[in-house]
């Protein structure tokens, strides 16, 4: 029987607690510190003092929002500020013993409720849980805690940009992590804006910050490419979220490129380039281009239209949109617009795999129990192969930024 309509599961949403909603998540103990904590804290974030932060947490409001974008389920990233922490906790080494032992705090207790909140729309939240990597053992009982506690988003990898404390992500420090992943069946996702360094307060800062941002989350590709994580776990899968998707064609190429160079090079012992590849390919494994096949996926969120002309070189199977729900930047309530402004024209089976399919087989959501939902209010396919001809004046979204002609790298 033809597809009548897609069902639609974004891969990258946000969501979390109002601050003192996370109290009764907290270990008792650290109530007091909260209660200190609460009534000093200045949230810096405009959207989540606006009077729609509630569908951060607004179960209700949420399907209902998300239902009438067409979308019927939903990878669950963090968003609100958790216990302790001065802003969002993408990257958060705590200077100080105490700090950091808050801070872990906090991330439980956002991931407690974050198992609350995906437990309140069965089968159609996919929650990521929170980690820090200053201590890859508390990271691996957080692992096994979430998973069993039924959040099937996997975790969400911290930044590890130079001066962070941390190792870098090649360590073989993280082997417990992956090994644990692997195991469990636990995707890794590393968020875009989630690695880059403090860049300060300079005017020019911003503009700088938009510039890197994008490379420093690639970093995490290459690092653990080349640091072996898929040889020694062969069943790790990583996924790279909003960092868009048409730079990674280029960037797996030059990858095989360096490996083929730097393995060539160790041949030739009297080259000055033969140290730079000693013990890489026993190390490292399978190419890159092996690996991104394997291993690698993108949550590409909405895929601008320069881009998906690049999707079998990307991998079909490897792309999955989101629509950034909640955000300012994200497509709601303009996603049906959005999704046609990406792939009309595009064969309606492979719009199903990177609007719904190939997240259902990642995060592991029952795909027969979404289309029953998708059949009243998903996006038509007729609806979707009609190409966009105005943009909605509300739109905020770079989804339908001009300039899409653009290749960005």
């Amino acid at each position: 029987m033809p597809r009548e309509r897609y069902t639609v599961i974004s891969a990258d949403c946000h969501a979390g607690a109002d601050l003192l909603d996370y109290r009764p998540y907290l270990e008792t103990k650290y109530h007091d510190d909260f209660d200190a904590w609460a009534a000093t804290y200045v949230n810096p974030y405009e959207d989540l003092l606006a009077d729609t932060a509630d569908r951060n947490w607004n179960s209700e409001r949420r399907l209902a929002e998300l239902e009438a974008d067409g979308i019927v389920a939903e990878v669950v990233f963090p968003n609100t500020i958790p216990p302790f922490f001065p802003s969002a906790s993408l990257m958060a080494p705590a200077p100080s013993q105490q700090e950091y032992e808050q801070r872990w705090a906090g991330l439980r207790a956002h991931n407690r409720w974050l198992a609350d909140f995906c437990a309140q729309a069965p089968g159609r939240r996919a929650g990521v849980a929170q980690i820090l990597l200053n201590d890859p053992a508390e990271a691996v009982r957080e692992i096994r805690r979430t998973k069993e506690a039924g959040l099937t988003g996997g975790i969400l990898l911290p930044g590890a940009p130079p001066g962070s404390g941390v190792p870098e992500l090649y360590s073989q420090t993280y082997d417990p992590l992956w090994a644990a992943c692997e195991e469990l069946d636990v995707p890794v996702n590393h968020h875009g804006g989630s690695a880059s360094p403090p860049l300060g307060d300079e005017p020019a800062a911003r503009a700088v910050f938009m510039v890197e941002t994008t490379w420093f989350s690639h970093r995490a590709l290459w690092h653990l490419i080349f640091g072996g994580a898929f040889r020694r776990h062969p069943g790790l899968k990583l996924v790279l979220t909003e960092q868009g998707s048409g730079w990674i064609p280029g960037v797996v190429e030059m990858l095989d490129y360096y490996h083929g160079r730097l393995v060539a090079a160790t041949a030739r012992a009297t080259t000055a380039e033969s140290r730079f590849g000693a013990g890489l390919a026993a190390s490292m494994g399978a190419s890159p281009g092996e690996v991104w096949r394997d291993n690698c996926f993108v949550g590409a969120s909405f895929m601008r239209p320069h881009e998906v002309p690049m999707r079998d070189r990307i991998g079909l199977d490897k792309i999955m949109w989101g629509s950034d729900y909640p955000h300012d930047e994200g497509t709601a309530p303009y996603t049906r617009e959005a999704l046609r402004i990406a792939y009309a024209g595009v064969e309606p089976e492979e719009v199903a795999a990177m609007t719904g399919g190939n997240a259902a087989r990642v995060y592991g959501f029952d795909l027969a129990a979404l289309d029953r939902i998708a059949a009243e209010i998903g996006p038509t396919v007729e609806e979707i192969a009609e190409p966009l001809k105005e943009v909605p004046a509300g739109a905020t979204s770079p989804a339908f930024a001009p300039g899409g002609s653009v290749r960005v790298w």
